[in-house]
């Protein structure tokens, strides 16, 4: 079985026939099953599935964090899968954004200057308008200057969001981003997302099991058992929680 799901316009990210495999002979566990998805430039998406379907494999595969046994993926027009280790660490530094459900801030450093460190590793030199876009669209002009424990758990994670793009990337990759924060933080987390798409240009990749969170973005992929089995646009809560219920049947 190949899952194909095509998205007209540029694509930010692609999947092609990627199958991931742990494991050897009768222990081995394959996690994607021949697939291929392309992710269009511009377009928040969710991709969801039951425990055990593959969707963190597909991000973190997509985002170059881990390597796929077989196919190949493309970041824009740039086949990862042939770069080298320190390449590969090099693009993922300039051109690919993360936030994970783990803040990962460093505590000794300001927000402001979390916000820049991927620059400042980079040797870069940060773009103040767009930091100042940046924190304003994320409510944070008035904690720049403090430590990470002196916000709480859904500044932290707005701080980390602004990290991501910072940069200016060519997408975000997003693990279960809400999955440490209240109901309130979260939908705070999930506005700043959706308005970095809408109102900034960015591109948002999401892997969730939160329906109200995949209401969020503009279009849901579904997998089960390592496959692309559905998509829809325009999610709501409710379409996407019956559709999940009709997986786990």
């Amino acid at each position: 079985m190949t899952a194909t799901v095509t998205l007209a316009g540029t694509a930010a990210a692609r999947a092609v026939n990627v199958t991931k495999r742990y494991g050897e002979g009768d222990a081995a566990v394959v996690a994607l099953d021949d697939v291929t998805a392309s992710l269009r430039t511009g377009v928040f998406t969710a991709i969801m599935g039951p425990s055990g379907s593959g969707k963190s494999t597909l991000l973190h595969i997509l985002a170059g964090l881990d390597r796929p046994t077989s196919g190949r993926v493309f970041l824009g027009d740039t086949d990862i899968t042939e770069l080298s280790d320190h390449d590969l660490t090099l693009l993922r530094r300039e051109q690919v954004g993360f936030i994970f459900q783990a803040f990962n801030l460093l505590p000794t450093l300001t927000a402001r200057e979390n916000i820049v460190l991927p620059i400042r590793i980079g040797g870069g030199k940060p773009d103040a308008t767009w930091i100042e876009q940046l924190v304003k669209t994320v409510r944070l002009s008035d904690r720049l200057d403090h430590r990470p424990a002196e916000l709480s758990g859904g500044q932290q994670q707005r701080v980390a969001a602004a990290r991501a793009l910072a940069t200016y990337p060519e997408v975000v990759f997003a693990d279960e981003p809400t999955g440490a924060l209240d109901s309130k933080s979260g939908a705070e987390l999930l506005t700043f997302l959706k308005d970095a798409v809408g109102e900034l240009g960015q591109t948002v990749v999401m892997v969730t099991h939160d329906p109200v969170a995949a209401s969020y973005a503009d279009r849901v992929l579904f997998l089960a058992d390592g496959h692309i089995v559905d998509e829809i646009t325009e999610p709501t809560a409710d379409t996407v929680l019956e559709y999940m219920k009709h997986l786990g049947a």
